[in-house]
């Protein structure tokens, strides 16, 4: 069973090919849906909330983030604390299950805190990604739309700047390992394996900078990305996408095709079943289907996050 974020709210489908999906949260546009391994059930963070189902999306309860726009979640390795990620850019923790929020008040005493705003977000900045790995789970990793990436040592309660040779606009962190992450962000493909004190750029050879997620399975690295940001998805070759794939980590990039192209870029990934899931901006499923990628169905609105569950 898969459960999709839209920009419209979750819907959910048995099956990559969503023939028969069914929404089950009006909860306006959907940021991430994620499971943890320690975590009972799913969370979906929404500009309405944070909310989490334990019945497989047919009910769900808003856990009460102290600001409404929720665009990221944590459960850590140890399922003790969990994270949410809001905008405006601050960072929250609740150690029992969401019944109750303290804020991380550490996490704005980062010396470039004052900078984290654009125009394109009301002149503000959002948590967009949260990361962890069970190696070294009191790590927390955090990227920053529009503020760089950002590690914290102590279960979040001191941080380290580590945006120094990656792009500022950070859509994404995959973390593979405790010290190995891929960032997707607004001016390139970022990789690093000192978790986050060097960065190497990997999209050097390609023409698309615009990457909004990473996704890694079986070994193969997968990311998408359009010519530039959405507001120049429009016109006759729309947001004018690519997708690749990657054997070596993101040393290559091998551009492949897909249903949607070059209309339609991939913004959220799964793995259900043995196949990975991609969904586009224009609603549109697809996955990865006997060495090609197939089309699985269509949805309501824009696709911007997946989860098997």
């Amino acid at each position: 069973m898969l459960l999709a974020g839209t920009y419209d709210g979750v819907y959910r489908a048995h099956g990559p090919r969503f023939e028969s999906a069914e929404q089950v949260l009006d909860a306006g546009r959907v940021m991430r849906i994620r499971r943890f391994e320690e975590w009972p059930g799913v969370f979906a963070t929404t500009k309405s909330g944070l909310y989490r189902s334990t019945d497989g999306g047919d009910s769900w309860t808003d856990l009460g983030v102290p600001r409404e726009e929720v665009y990221s979640v944590l459960g850590d390795p140890a399922g003790e604390c969990l994270y949410a990620g809001t905008h405006p850019a601050h960072l929250y923790v609740s150690e029992d299950g969401g019944e109750t929020w303290q804020e991380l008040s550490g996490f704005q005493d980062l010396p470039s805190r004052d900078s984290w705003h654009t125009p394109r977000h009301r002149d503000e900045a959002h948590v967009r990604s949260l990361g962890a790995h069970q190696d070294a789970s009191d790590r927390v990793v955090a990227g920053v739309e529009v503020g760089g990436v950002h590690v914290s040592e102590d279960r979040g309660e001191t941080w380290t700047e580590r945006r120094a040779g990656v792009h500022d606009d950070v859509h994404h962190v995959l973390v593979r390992e405790s010290d190995h992450y891929v960032a997707s962000c607004g001016g390139g493909l970022y990789r690093t394996r000192d978790a986050g004190e060097t960065w190497v750029r990997l999209d050097d050879g390609v023409d698309h900078t615009y990457f909004r997620e990473a996704f890694a399975r079986d070994g193969t690295l997968y990311a998408a990305a359009a010519r530039s940001s959405p507001g120049t998805w429009r016109g006759e070759r729309g947001a004018d996408a690519a997708l690749f794939e990657s054997e070596d980590d993101g040393d290559v990039l091998e551009p492949v095709a897909y249903p949607g192209q070059p209309e339609e870029v991939v913004l959220s990934w799964t793995a259900d079943d043995g196949h990975v899931v991609a969904g586009t901006n224009d609603g549109r499923v697809v996955f990865r289907s006997s060495g090609e990628w197939v089309e699985g169905g269509r949805m309501p609105a824009g696709v911007a996050a997946l989860c098997s569950v």
